[in-house]
């Protein structure tokens, strides 16, 4: 591989990790990562990823956001993270990827990244809303609905990511 292929693959697997991490703020990474996969397979010239793989995760990404979308109409509102969230949640994210990565490998990274980062987002914003009147407070549906949703995208999209990384380096 020459440097600037190098480089490129970096910036790939980077925005793969980075669609991936954005999840657990209820942003649509799904959508980043396979818009990621076709810049990638168009640069290539769809040589590793092919048409058929870029309509599975456009698939599978439909299929995240509608869920998404679904549990947190289910959940009527909504709260945004706050700072300490979001720094809870790159500390987790960092915490987890060291502890599970020498236990599974590479899936050990992407799965510690997305699990340790969820902890910790969820452990902040749940402490920040016992301090807060009970009228203030976020419910439990709402909660678990915010959760759910987050966990079953962020399983999705780490799916999307085992399936493009089995390709790539097959």
């Amino acid at each position: 591989m020459s440097p600037i292929e190098t480089a490129g693959m970096t910036v790939f697997i980077l925005i793969l990790f980075a669609g991936t991490f954005s999840v657990i703020f209820s942003l649509p990474g799904t959508v980043l990562i396979v818009a990621d996969v076709i810049i990638y397979s168009w640069v290539t010239g769809f040589e590793k990823i092919g048409f058929k793989i870029i309509i599975i995760l456009v698939f599978i990404s439909l299929l995240a956001e509608s869920l998404d979308f679904l549990l947190g109409a289910s959940g009527a509102r909504r709260f945004g993270p706050s700072k300490k969230g979001v720094i809870a949640a790159i500390l987790g994210g960092i915490a987890g990827s060291v502890i599970l990565t020498p236990l599974l490998m590479g899936a050990g990274t992407i799965f510690g990244m997305f699990l340790g980062g969820c902890t910790g987002m969820v452990l902040v914003e749940y402490f920040h809303q016992r301090k807060m009147k009970s009228s203030f407070r976020m419910g439990y549906h709402t909660l678990l609905a915010s959760v759910s949703g987050i966990l079953l995208k962020g399983f999705l999209a780490i799916v999307m990511t085992i399936i493009i990384l089995a390709n790539i380096y097959d």
